[in-house]
């Protein structure tokens, strides 16, 4: 994240570029400061995102060095490759708008008819250039020679195409208001994307739903369909995966499992992060801390916030 992207030199300093990526750097060197972005934002979202669950995304820490368990076409690395490819076109989309990016600009103006109380204006994110240049940086590596099974390279595909297209569907009409006093008599919209948090807690929904496929021969070639021959067809919005997770309940570097001691949880909660769900039955143990938080704020004129720092304890609850 340190590197200045102005010479192409740099691309070299990339570790696991596949021949097609490098040269995409190397042709589109500003691009790449929006790529590393998105491989940061990537990681710290897919962690927020699980703070709650068993897996917490603690997988991807070492990225590109994936634990175990996101090379081998599970549930877990069926979210991430839909999030890291949603988040690379998200990225590249909205450096366009706000002028990082040479080549781009705002997204095109809307052919659909305004409504009567707003017009089109603003600046757009150019999802059309960061789904171009998204989807050619994020599946070039499952296209290549590099090694790897059909298979995997198909899930992962498909989970690609999978995250691009909810950022697609989530694409919105945002309005700024104008006229006398914030009367709002006149509306400016445009088409934006939310943050990549919503993203991936869409994703997550699907997560929660993926389906388990095999790769198998229909008709002229192999196509993902679903193991269990009850289970309706995979559509284009389902997240699949091939093998069953690790119960990520005890330390299993073999299967990338690290476990839930120490964790923390919620003593109160029925869901997922429940002492009973995290601790896998294990127990918990419970300590007290002391926090620190502003308090008593008070506003003075003009223009500036007090406050005071108030100590209060904190029961807290960690699996054993």
């Amino acid at each position: 994240s340190g590197v200045a992207w102005n010479e192409s030199h740099h691309c070299r300093l990339l570790a696991g570029l596949v021949p097609d990526q490098f040269q995409m750097c190397r042709r589109n060197l500003e691009v790449m400061h929006s790529i590393v972005r998105a491989a940061r934002q990537t990681k710290s979202v897919c962690q927020k995102t699980f703070t709650d669950m068993r897996w917490n995304c603690s997988s991807i820490q070492r990225a590109p060095s994936f634990g175990p368990d996101l090379l081998k076409g599970t549930r877990e690395s069926a979210f991430v490759y839909a999030l890291a490819a949603a988040a690379v076109t998200h990225s590249i989309a909205q450096a366009c708008t706000s002028g990082e990016l040479p080549l781009c600009s705002c997204g095109p103006i809307p052919s659909e008819v305004p409504g009567p109380d707003f017009r089109w204006g603003g600046c757009g994110d150019n999802l059309r250039y960061g789904l171009q240049l998204g989807t050619a940086f994020a599946d070039s590596p499952l296209k290549s020679s590099k090694p790897g099974t059909q298979a995997l390279k198909a899930m992962n595909l498909h989970n690609n195409a999978v995250g691009r297209q909810v950022l697609s569907d989530s694409l919105d009409t945002k309005c700024k208001c104008h006229g006398v006093s914030g009367s709002c008599s006149v509306k400016t919209c445009w088409k934006g994307l939310p943050n990549l948090d919503k993203i991936a807690s869409d994703l997550k929904s699907k997560y929660l739903a993926a389906i388990k496929v095999t790769h198998r021969l229909v008709g002229p070639r192999k196509q993902l369909i679903p193991k269990e021959t009850d289970v309706r067809p995979v559509k284009g919005t389902d997240l699949v995966y091939l093998i069953n997770s690790p119960d990520y309940c005890t330390p299993n570097l073999h299967l990338g499992s690290l476990g839930t001691q120490d964790r923390q949880c919620n003593k109160t909660s029925l869901g997922s992060d429940s002492c009973n769900l995290m601790c896998c039955g294990r127990g918990y143990n419970a300590y007290t801390e002391e926090v620190v938080e502003r308090c008593h704020c008070k506003y003075h004129w003009c223009c500036y916030v007090v406050c005071k720092k108030c100590r209060r304890k904190v029961e807290r609850y960690v699996c054993k």
